[in-house]
């Protein structure tokens, strides 16, 4: 699938082979200067005498996110109605899926901040790394076009849409736990949240309790985003208690 690299001036090695490392990555070899751009953040662009910075590329890789993830959701669920489907969109394409998407990636390795960014923790920022993620995606479309594009969403993001199927609200894993709970009268879902580390960079970690028993633990940076790994861990947790119940039954 890959093109073979154009030439393109002055770049630096080290720049050129982290480059390269992230279009071994991402399967693509794009132009330079539109991956470059594509991984330029605001703050970088400002501190360096006002760079291009990657919101317009992000722009377009929303789009074009959005429209490949619809575009599967539609033909693999003929039978859902339009609300659902908004949904399970957006269960695909939250910031926070995104963001464990570029992770996935190393995708905070390659971004261009400024310094009070780098100084914060923004190469682990959900918004961050979601916003970059998407003009990435933008510059695959622009670089190598529609197809390609289509790809690369679906090489990263066919795990997530699949996931996203097992969420009862199909919206988030909170509200799925409580969907879950309140269906097997187990009570309702509480979150036991501590913090830990300096202002600027807190990791944040919560318990999700039901019934006064915790079914499951999360880690991020913010309080939303712990506690969306707590609740889907506990409502995996509970759903397979209830799966090995229901087969131990059928298998009896």
């Amino acid at each position: 699938m890959s093109h073979a690299r154009r030439s393109q001036p002055q770049a630096s090695a080290d720049t050129a082979s982290s480059l390269a490392i992230l279009e071994g990555r991402l399967g693509y070899q794009l132009e330079p200067a539109l991956l470059v751009r594509a991984l330029t953040h605001r703050s970088y662009a400002y501190e360096n005498g006002g760079l291009p910075t990657n919101e317009r590329l992000e722009f377009l890789g929303d789009s074009v996110l959005g429209l490949v993830v619809t575009d599967t959701l539609y033909r693999a669920n003929p039978d859902l109605p339009e609300g659902q489907l908004a949904k399970l969109r957006a269960a695909v394409v939250q910031a926070r899926t995104l963001a464990e998407v570029a992770r996935g990636l190393g995708l905070g390795a390659f971004v261009r901040l400024g310094r009070g960014e780098e100084g914060t923790g923004g190469r682990n920022k959900a918004s961050i790394l979601a916003d970059t993620l998407e003009a990435v995606i933008g510059a695959v479309y622009l670089d190598q076009g529609l197809d390609a594009a289509d790809e690369l969403v679906h090489r990263l993001f066919d795990p997530v849409i699949e996931r996203s199927s097992n969420l009862g609200a199909g919206l988030d894993w909170k509200t799925s736990l409580q969907e879950l709970s309140a269906a097997e009268s187990l009570g309702v879902p509480e979150y036991v949240i501590t913090e830990d580390g300096p202002d600027h960079e807190k990791t944040f970690t919560a318990a999700a309790r039901v019934g006064g028993e915790t079914y499951g633990t999360g880690t991020g940076r913010s309080k939303k985003e712990a506690e969306q790994q707590a609740a889907e861990n506990a409502w995996r947790s509970i759903r397979a208690a209830i799966d090995g119940a229901t087969g131990g039954e059928t298998g009896a």
